[in-house]
């Protein structure tokens, strides 16, 4: 199939245009919009189609390809925007397949079928299969090809932004769903006690990670409360940390106690967890409703901060391995923390102590702990935010937070009666 045009000098031998083998070895000279790729096995038609190219508005070498096969491999060793040319009746593809390969093969082309006469209904098909726009060979000229590469890339860089805001839209409904299970409201029966959490996600669009939380109180008073953080970050294991919060609950509820609780917890995390060296830290609370004092369990998780008098002490319980590193054979002791009226405990993710505060230093423990005397007069809330907004503030310069961060203050009411 022949495109028309005024009687023109014979195809020389040596063929100006630069062939998809040359364009690999010597390189091209490319116009930013994009390169130009023109897929057609009629030496004379793809003369036509540089020289209407050399007379538009466009200044880019022109890489052409003779088959189907050739065109596909140069665009899978090509990043760059490519406007791609295409005749529908090639040595190796006849039709839509043409398109449909391309398509599969580089999403990112922005595709033009060149027709016949006869054949504006193909066009249309193409465009409905993926190509941005066709033209009819015979009512070619050079403004009408310049304009079609240029919307063409241009439809496919809108194509593309819309793309990027569904996916960003189903990421954040992902995030909101998973923030329903790892970050949910404490059940607590009244205000005798008092319990203020805080999530910040350490990367920017990133869904949750596996750091999770929950606080229960049961029909007797007594307050349970756990917080956890699975290894890894995506969504396999925040999907894994929701897991074992709802399962914590469950067990809470039933009456297991703290250490079946870690046992059941772990159980679980090894038969969902997608590779064996997933673990997750946890430490797990228990407040007696006479107030004096919390029952600790620690299994691999960092210290805790106590808040009591206007003081603010790191406490760090004897405890043992995370969960999952040898599952079985974990062994966690439980301890007794005295509390004095009105005392406070402040449980956290190592993301809130583990980000970068120099070019080769963090926070760390000791940091976390003097920021936490500095702002030791703050009520609750305040305290939670302060804690948070330092770490960040501290980490921006040098990346901001290597991870996300729950904070979890938990204690009872200054009006709590023992």
């Amino acid at each position: 199939m022949r495109m028309s045009a005024p009687a023109r000098p014979p195809v020389p031998a040596s063929f100006p245009l630069q062939t998809a083998h040359e364009a690999d070895g010597g390189g091209s000279v490319w116009d930013v919009t994009g390169s130009i790729l023109l897929v057609e096995d009629d030496a004379g038609d793809a003369l036509l189609v540089e020289e209407m190219l050399a007379d538009g508005e466009l200044d880019s070498a022109l890489t052409w390809c003779k088959t189907l096969s050739e065109a596909l491999a140069y665009l899978r060793s090509h990043r760059a925007p490519v406007c791609v040319l295409l005749d529908l009746h090639l040595p190796d593809v006849h039709g839509l397949r043409a398109v449909t390969q391309i398509v599969d093969t580089s999403q990112d082309a922005a595709i033009v079928v060149l027709t016949g006469l006869a054949e504006a209904d193909a066009g249309l098909k193409a465009v409905a299969t993926g190509a941005q726009d066709y033209l009819v060979k015979g009512r070619l000229d050079p403004q009408a090809l310049s304009r079609a590469i240029r919307y063409a890339l241009q439809r496919k860089q809108v194509e593309r932004a819309a793309s990027a805001l569904r996916a960003n839209q189903l990421m954040a409904q992902e995030n909101a769903r998973l923030e329903r299970g790892l970050l949910p409201i404490p059940l607590l029966n009244d205000d005798s006690f008092q319990a203020v959490a805080r999530y910040e996600p350490g990367r920017a669009h990133g869904l949750l990670s596996g750091d999770f939380y929950d606080v229960v109180q049961t029909a007797d008073g007594t307050v349970r409360a756990v917080i956890g953080d699975v290894s890894g970050h995506g969504a396999a294991e925040a999907a894994l940390g929701v897991c074992l919060r709802v399962a914590w609950r469950t067990a809470v509820l039933c009456g297991t106690d703290p250490l079946e609780q870690l046992g059941l917890l772990e159980s679980i995390l090894v038969a969902e967890r997608s590779d064996p060296h997933v673990f997750a830290t946890v430490t797990s609370l228990v407040f007696p409703p006479e107030g004096d004092r919390v029952r600790v369990v620690r299994a691999g998780h960092p210290g805790l901060l106590l808040r009591q008098g206007g003081d603010v002490e790191w406490v760090e319980p004897e405890g043992g391995m995370a969960l999952g590193l040898l599952p079985g054979h974990g062994q966690w002791p439980v301890n007794d923390v005295e509390l004095t009226p009105g005392a406070a405990l402040v449980l956290f993710t190592d993301g809130l102590f583990e980000g970068r505060n120099g070019p080769d230093t963090r926070l760390g423990e000791e940091g976390l702990l003097d920021m936490a005397r500095g702002q030791a007069r703050l009520a609750a809330r305040p305290f939670v935010d302060a804690l948070v907004a330092g770490a960040s503030q501290a980490a921006a310069p040098h990346g901001g937070l290597a991870d996300d961060v729950a904070v979890l203050h938990l204690g009872w009411s200054t009006t709590h009666e023992r």
